[in-house]
């Protein structure tokens, strides 16, 4: 390249080599002040520095003339010689790289890149077609770089991915980093990684009491050889801890394998035939992910502890921040002990002795168990003389007529029922909150009061989902009780204490366990007939509830209409929409029509949707061939095998049964129900 090619205008001399000019005229006007400082002071030497000076500008013109030329000219050389040995190395590394466009599109790739994703250089479509993890939604903001692991055939591969942004053009720069070996050896060692498995017989002393002695070594000896033949398949450990309690240890290569299978053994215990009617079933607790032993059998105790809240009969697999479900398909008998309910109640009394406040609340909507149950409660409460107050937001036509009747009467007051707000202000460390017919905290009437509260309490007989209340002092959650209203009576009964239970209040109770079990329709056990008979010795006026509970005229027609439009799908689901706009709450006649529709031969399970406050709620029913249970936690709800809901935000009454349908689809085909 010549000099007369060298545009002056587009060429400048800049950094270390522009510096460098720069000092030189400086150096040369300080040169030329000296020369004139020495003339006027009349120095005999100012006439050696002007021919010095002289010199110096003569051989700074030819660099700036001549020699500046050259050096562009040399510095352009290395330039356009550096940029192909660079366009070269790119070319020519090992490592794949690419450049994309904001939406990823190849806009260039080197041979490594080309060769890893079996396409040509030249190729200039959208880099997912190849890469389906590199999407537009993964690549990070201006000057910004993400990282992405993917798979392409055999290989792993990490992908760095840069967005850059200079002078008004923005592209995207990917480099692909085999990371396969790490990723094996990773596999490797989280494969040989321990879990650990606590494993009970939920219903051993039934069984044991159901059959002859002779029969009980048979028994104790084929569930062992059942569990024993199950777990240590891979090598595993397992040992008996207890007469109704094994305890195993096993790799999580293995662990994947009882998951794929959803914990076959629960089925394999069902099958033996011990000549009674009481089916033999397990609950499973798994604890994984964890560096020590000690950390895992502690996680498997809790995954234990959740098992059996939700009913028992099924696996909870757990780890730091995972749960996963497996089995409870079937309802367990109930049991006929006590004991739990007298140690329920004895820790129930000593927790409010040493507390001043005490406040009670259901769930958001509460219906007439949650609201008997909360009166029940507060009875407890203030016979032992505490501050209680009870929160209540909304007042549904379920439990309106039973507010109304204990406003102004003896113990209640105005201010025992108030609104969250009021709730609030009253919580501190010191206050008891009893949370009662619900265990999620975003399902409470009042979550904040969750994080004041020093002392939280639970009662509940729904079954356990993911994420309960934490920092719970006294949980109690019985999947067994029809109703909390229930489990609130038989506290009451052993709680070695004489309660004033005034006939109102047993009213509001004996009505939560009325509809709660679709009046002594559904899950009304021996100990249910008992608490009813309780608070009928305590004036629960039968009749008197009755009327209490009757629907007005506009409702009765809408749960008509419901069961009337209901669709059968599949030839055993009916699903319908409960519409009454004039109805205080239409979640009460939702869950009467899906009780109606029960009644109707050849229905499995019965789905009601009804819309409220820009929310869609769910009444799922069922009598025992269905768990609807499980297809509710699907839509992020809970509850019972037979009796469950959930609540949907961004749907219609529409959608939201198309929902329900692609539910089933997928749990049918996935062999969940």
């Amino acid at each position: 390249m010549s000099s007369k090619n060298i545009n002056e205008e587009e060429y400048k001399l800049t950094g270390s080599l522009g510096k460098a000019v720069y000092w030189s005229i400086a150096a040369e006007v300080i040169f030329a002040a000296l020369v004139i400082l020495f003339f006027i002071f009349k120095n005999d030497f100012w006439w050696m520095l002007l021919i010095g000076f002289g010199i110096y500008t003569a051989i700074f013109i030819y660099i700036i003339t001549a020699v500046k030329r050259n050096v562009l000219n040399d510095m352009l050389k290395f330039s356009s010689k550096y940029s192909q040995v660079q366009n070269k190395l790119l070319k020519e590394m090992n490592i794949p790289y690419c450049i994309l466009d904001q939406k990823g599109k190849v806009l260039w790739m080197n041979r490594a890149m080309s060769e890893t994703t079996d396409v040509g250089m030249d190729f200039s479509k959208n880099i997912a077609i190849v890469l389906k993890e590199i999407t537009p939604n993964v690549f990070p903001g201006p000057n910004e770089t993400a990282e992405v692991k993917l798979q392409h055939k055999d290989r792993f591969y990490k992908a760095e991915i840069e967005n850059v942004s200079k002078m008004g053009n923005s592209f995207v720069t990917l480099y692909l980093y085999d990371i396969t070996e790490v990723t094996r050896v990773e596999k490797k060692l989280e494969d040989n990684s321990f879990a650990v498995a606590v494993i009970d017989i939920d219903n051993y002393e039934d069984v044991v009491e159901s059959i002859d002695d002779l029969s009980q070594s048979f028994f104790s000896g084929i569930i062992e050889k059942k569990i024993y033949d199950y777990f240590a398949a891979g090598g595993s450990f397992v040992r008996r801890l207890e007469k109704d309690r094994f305890i195993a240890v096993f790799r999580n290569i293995d662990l994947i394998g009882f998951m794929k299978d959803k914990f076959e053994v629960l089925e394999n215990v069902k099958s033996v035939d011990l000549k009674n009617e009481m089916p033999l079933t397990l609950s499973i607790g798994v604890g994984t992910g964890f560096e020590n032993y000690e950390k895992c059998y502690e996680t498997a105790k809790d995954a234990l502890e959740i098992a059996l809240g939700r009913g028992g009969d099924q696996a909870v697999v757990k780890s730091d921040d995972k749960q996963f479900y497996f089995g409870g398909k079937s309802q367990l008998g109930e049991t006929n002990t006590r004991v739990k309910v007298r140690v329920k109640a004895h820790a129930l009394r000593k927790l409010l002795e040493s507390k001043e406040r005490v406040i009670i609340m259901g769930h958001k909507l509460p219906d007439i168990d949650a609201f008997g149950a909360a009166v029940g409660l507060y009875r407890f409460s203030r016979e032992l003389g505490k501050e209680t107050y009870i929160i209540v937001n909304d007042l549904s036509a379920g439990i309106r007529p039973f507010y109304e009747r204990l406003v102004g009467k003896e113990d209640y007051t105005e201010d025992t029922f108030i609104t969250s707000e009021k709730a609030v202000e009253l919580t501190d460390p010191s206050t008891v909150v009893i949370v009662v017919d619900v265990n999620k905290p975003e399902m409470t009437d009042c979550p904040e009061v969750l994080e004041k509260a020093g002392t939280k309490i639970v009662f509940d007989h729904h079954r356990t989902g993911e994420n309960p209340i934490k920092g719970v002092v006294l949980s109690y959650v019985d999947t067994f009780a029809s109703s909390s209203a229930e489990m609130i009576t038989e506290i009451m009964q052993f709680a070695s204490m004489d309660i004033n239970l005034k006939g109102i209040e047993a009213d509001a109770l004996y009505a939560g366990i009325v509809i709660d079990t679709d009046g002594f329709n559904t899950k009304a056990g021996p100990r249910t007939f008992e608490a009813a008979a309780y608070l009928r010795r305590n004036g629960a006026d039968v009749a008197r509830v009755r009327k209490l509970l009757r629907a007005d005229m506009g409702e009765y027609k809408a749960v008509a209409q419901a069961v009337h439009d209901a669709r059968i799908y599949r030839g055993e689901y009916a699903l319908s929409a409960y519409e009454c706009d004039d109805t205080e709450s239409p979640t009460v006649g939702c869950a009467k029509a899906a009780n109606f529709l029960l009644d109707v031969a050849g229905i499995k399970a019965a789905f009601v949707v009804t819309e409220h406050k820009e929310k869609i709620y769910i009444s799922a029913r069922s009598i025992d061939e269905v768990n609807v249970q499980l297809i509710m936690e699907r839509l992020g709800g809970g509850g019972h095998l037979g009796t469950a809901g959930a609540q949907l935000e961004g749907y219609t009454t529409e959608t939201a049964i198309e929902k329900i349908k692609e539910t089933i689809d997928d749990m049918i085909r996935e062999g969940e129900i």
